[in-house]
């Protein structure tokens, strides 16, 4: 769900010069651990889905271990539903990923296969610490033009406009040209900035409930809460990546596929309590779905259009 403050009106001329440039952002991932009413349906408005097979390139801005992107990179390949369902044991990430194709179902439009595509590192900083919505997009802009969701990751000592305020990640696409259209996603590590906003469960919450933080199924509180938004954020993309896809509400401000289902992650959920998780007998990490490389992660229940439910797998 998309959301901003009241700002400054130099501020809002610059938003508005910024979005002449690039197209702003649909759907975001806010700071909620509450379990809110279900969106009774999401509406279909007409607009062109991502088709074809489509790369997922990671754009990793600031300074990231190897060991995290492996994290990351593994989720974006458990994605895939092409014969990764063997590799990835019950729950796996790809079964709750193919909830999104029954939108593409409704719409009667095929469902496209997605790949981790190309993985470009920024770890000078090139654009500096503090990063405004007008430099997220040009960062996306070096991934692929066309048939392209590049997503955008910025390291926990990144400051980007709105994080932790009012959001944890956000989504949008380029403008239309020759070379292209391609849609793209940021999320940023709130390890050091937010945890408690953007990595719950597995940080105690700054507000709401107060429950005991959970154990992160790959050892990283700040990288498995960038899986949660990143999950949250793929769902949206896929089924609105162009602002006129499936959502509810006004388009500035959409529910979607996953945004429509805060705070729950499996049965049971309720406000402050994620539901009833699977627990690794040997870690004690928390999770909910098997991915590839025989990874972990905790992501969000989505709105299912067939049932008008969020559906988990646990």
């Amino acid at each position: 769900m998309a959301s901003s403050s009241i700002r400054p009106c130099i501020l809002c001329i610059m938003i508005v010069v910024a979005c002449l440039l690039f197209q702003c952002s649909y759907g975001a991932r806010k700071l909620n651990v509450l379990v809110e009413e279900q969106s009774p349906v999401l509406t279909y408005h007409k607009g062109a889905l991502l088709t074809g097979p489509v790369s997922v390139n990671l754009i990793w801005y600031g300074k990231f271990a190897a060991s995290q992107r492996a994290i990351i990179s593994d989720f974006v390949t458990s994605l895939s539903t092409k014969g990764s369902d063997q590799k990835q044991p019950a729950p796996s990430v790809s079964t709750w990923w193919k909830t999104t194709e029954k939108y593409y179902a409704q719409s009667k439009t095929k469902f496209p296969a997605l790949t981790l595509g190309e993985q470009i590192l920024d770890d000078s900083y090139s654009l500096g610490k503090s990063l405004t919505d007008a430099d997220i997009a040009k960062l996306a802009s070096r991934g692929a033009p066309k048939n392209a969701v590049n997503v955008v990751l910025t390291a926990a000592d990144v400051a980007v406009e709105g994080f932790c305020m009012s959001r944890c990640g956000t989504h949008g696409s380029s403008p239309r040209s020759k070379s292209g259209r391609f849609a793209y996603i940021w999320v940023g590590n709130s390890a050091t900035q937010c945890p408690g906003q953007c990595a719950w469960p597995f940080h105690q919450p700054v507000y709401g409930p107060q429950t005991p933080p959970l154990v992160a199924p790959n050892g990283d509180v700040g990288i498995d809460g960038m899986v949660i938004n990143l999950a949250s954020m793929m769902a949206g993309t896929v089924t609105n990546p162009f602002g006129d896809g499936f959502y509810q509400g006004p388009n500035e401000a959409p529910l979607e596929a996953a945004t429509a289902c805060p705070g729950v992650y499996a049965k049971g959920a309720y406000p402050g309590y994620p539901g009833d998780l699977l627990v690794d007998s040997t870690t004690g990490a928390s999770y909910n779905v098997n991915g590839a490389s025989g990874r972990k992660y905790l992501v969000p229940a989505l709105f299912d259009p067939s049932t008008s439910s969020c559906s988990t797998l646990v």
